[in-house]
């Protein structure tokens, strides 16, 4: 089942690629940055922003 993400902590995370907003992806369990074109997972609710763990944005 998906979970829902705080909105306070949602509201102050930003792309450490990019610094910019992120949008959640409830369904995916990802924060997308639009910017960067990458999708961080969110695992048992705690967003990981490695670059390194995104997926790449196919096109």
């Amino acid at each position: 089942m998906a979970q829902d993400l705080d909105p306070h902590l949602l509201s102050m995370l930003v792309c450490p690629v990019t610094k910019e907003a992120l949008i959640y992806d409830r369904e995916a369990q990802e924060l997308v940055s639009k910017g960067a074109r990458l999708a961080y997972p969110v695992r048992d609710g705690i967003p990981v922003m490695l670059p390194e763990e995104a997926r790449p944005l196919a096109d």
